[in-house]
């Protein structure tokens, strides 16, 4: 995700919720035998707006959800939401996940499955419709939807990309 358009944000004055999205049992093969940890991919948001995710490992579950929300926290980013949706159309590929999300009317509800789902949430989007082809891939799925959600831009931001007052970014 090296796109110009990601803006950090500060976790000093925001309330974060947190999201599970997938927890997975991995083993490391030694000489001594088969050493198990688990490894967590957990989404964080304020639901306004800010949104990040981060991976976890360690020998038991609490830890790596721990791990794996403190390395979220590190990694927010600010969404434009716009009456609960976004401000159009954007697909995005990470990996071998392809995700397309679409802004929807009021009432729509969050229209995406497992961890699509989970980052809109945390985002605070209310009304979408998403799709998701390719690799059903937790990690990538994660990836690729919040790459879709960093290259969105709102109208004042077009406008100023422009140099145009606002009035002129749609009529123009």
């Amino acid at each position: 995700m090296s796109n110009t358009n990601i803006k950090k944000v500060r976790t000093s004055d925001l309330e974060l919720k947190d999201r599970l999205v997938s927890i997975q049992r991995v083993t490391k093969v030694t000489k001594g035998g088969r050493t198990f940890s688990f490894s967590a991919i957990v989404v964080v948001g304020n639901e306004d707006g800010v949104v990040g995710y981060g991976l976890g490992k360690a020998s038991e579950v609490t830890s790596a959800i721990a791990k794996g929300i403190e390395d979220a926290k590190k990694n927010l980013v600010k969404i434009p939401v716009i009456n609960g949706t976004i401000p159009h159309k954007q697909e995005f590929r990470y990996g071998g996940s392809l995700v397309m999300v679409r802004p929807a009317a009021p009432g729509t509800g969050i229209i995406a499955g497992g961890a699509m789902r989970a980052v809109l949430e945390s985002v605070g989007v209310k009304n979408v419709l998403a799709k998701s082809k390719g690799s059903s891939n937790p990690h990538n799925l994660v990836k690729a939807t919040i790459g879709a959600l960093c290259e969105l831009r709102d109208a004042r931001s077009v406008a100023q990309l422009r140099g145009i007052p606002m009035s002129q970014v749609f009529n123009g």
